[in-house]
């Protein structure tokens, strides 16, 4: 999440509740940041509040339940690997695919309070699958914890990895040069190939060809028309596609009805003080029908009964529904039954809280700790991706075998 302030209530019902229920799953191994260099995609002409936001964010992390001992709690920008890598994907992601993104249109234009027009904000998808694939682990899939609307977001990563990896993962055997089958086979698939040479001189400007040829069409399509061929241009998977791993997510209106958002004003923090809640909730919007007190209502419609769905047990639920359908009770009644047991599942959450807050140099500490564990990772990462893109081992292994002899 980007370092923008204390988290509320949707960004425990819309994600650290499945991050909380995936670090106890012994099948993943979890990893959580705080995307500071996100933050300033949009928000770069004040970073001053970025570290502190940060310290607040892992702060809420730690007291809705996410576990250091579970999973790895990091901040984004002590780990250099995640710049590196968004480097190396940037300089093969097309333009065009990164102007096509909705949200990128979508902020254009909505927000008329910042200047957008930046690198840092078009190429952000660049550096989110860096974060992903930055944990690719060879043999082993990588999943993304997200709802249904960002999975187009997901999607873009999966394009923006298969083709690096075809770029820097496909390679063409010299041994093709002997068979002159093959030779003539591949001539006629890729039109743009100039005629192989027996000299074989030019054997980089066909490997170069062919890589985007086969980015073009697809590794896996063109391997499949390869055929037998195929035997010829091994392929090697530096990087792992992200898969996406869909949770649904309650819908979670704000206080006045729109998405729950810090901008809009309209949410619940879980810090929030128990006559914060009160005096917020009293105000909430409900079912437009609802008039008069006597008018009957749409439970179903109504932000305060989606709350009830959230914070309440299923008799006050019957008793709201039942109660709202018949105007047998008014919305202030509601909300404040509502608001009861927010209080009562908000407290354990505030406690744990409060304690962190006595204690930032504990927080420091778990976020210093995971971001070191997690720079263990992306190194070994990074050292897989530099060798597939410059290959200096294979270089100094060459000189070292030469000098020898």
């Amino acid at each position: 999440m980007r370092p923008t302030g204390r988290l509320h209530i949707g960004h425990f019902f819309g994600a650290l509740q499945n991050w909380i229920r995936l670090q106890n799953d012994p099948e993943y191994d979890c990893f959580y940041f705080v995307a500071d260099w996100h933050a300033l995609t949009s928000d770069y002409a004040d970073s001053s509040q970025v570290a502190q936001n940060t310290i607040e964010i892992v702060t809420d992390y730690l007291a809705a339940g996410l576990d250091p001992k579970k999973c790895v709690i990091f901040q984004q920008s002590q780990v250099p690997e995640h710049a590196e890598l968004h480097l190396l994907l940037s300089m093969v992601t097309p333009l065009s695919w990164l102007e096509r993104v909705p949200t990128y249109k979508e902020a254009f234009e909505n927000v008329k309070d910042k200047d957008l027009h930046t690198y840092g904000f078009l190429g952000y998808p660049c550096l989110q699958t860096a974060d992903i694939v930055i944990y690719s682990q060879k043999e082993r899939p990588l999943f993304v914890p997200v709802g249904e609307d960002q999975v187009s977001h997901v999607e873009l990563s999966r394009e923006i990895v298969r083709r690096f990896n075809t770029l820097f993962g496909l390679e063409m055997l010299d041994s093709i040069q002997d068979d002159s089958k093959a030779l003539e086979f591949v001539l006629g698939l890729v039109p743009r190939l100039p005629e192989l040479s027996q000299s074989w001189d030019g054997a980089s400007l066909y490997k170069t060809i062919l890589r985007r040829h086969a980015a073009d069409t697809g590794i896996e399509n063109f391997r499949e028309k390869l055929g037998t061929y195929a035997r010829y241009f091994p392929f090697e998977r530096n990087l792992t596609e992200p898969n996406v791993l869909l949770t649904k997510t309650p819908r979670i209106p704000g206080l006045d009805g729109r998405k729950m958002s810090k901008s809009y004003g309209n949410a619940i923090t879980l810090s929030e003080s128990d006559d914060d809640i009160r005096k917020k909730t009293k105000v909430m919007v409900t079912d437009p029908a609802r008039k008069r007190r006597t008018d009957p209502g749409n439970p179903d419609i109504c932000p305060v009964y989606d709350w009830h769905k959230l914070f309440s047990p299923q008799e006050t639920l019957d008793w709201a529904a039942h109660g709202c359908r018949t105007a047998g009770i008014g919305c202030i009644e509601c909300k404040s039954k509502m608001a009861d047991h927010l209080i009562q599942w908000i407290a354990p959450v505030r406690e744990r809280r409060l304690e962190y807050e006595k204690h930032p140099r504990r927080v420091l500490e778990i976020i210093d700790a995971g971001s070191k564990t997690a720079r263990a990772e992306a190194q070994a990462t990074m050292s897989r991706v530099r060798e597939a893109v410059f290959g200096w081992d294979k270089k100094r292994n060459e000189i070292a075998s030469s000098d020898s002899n």
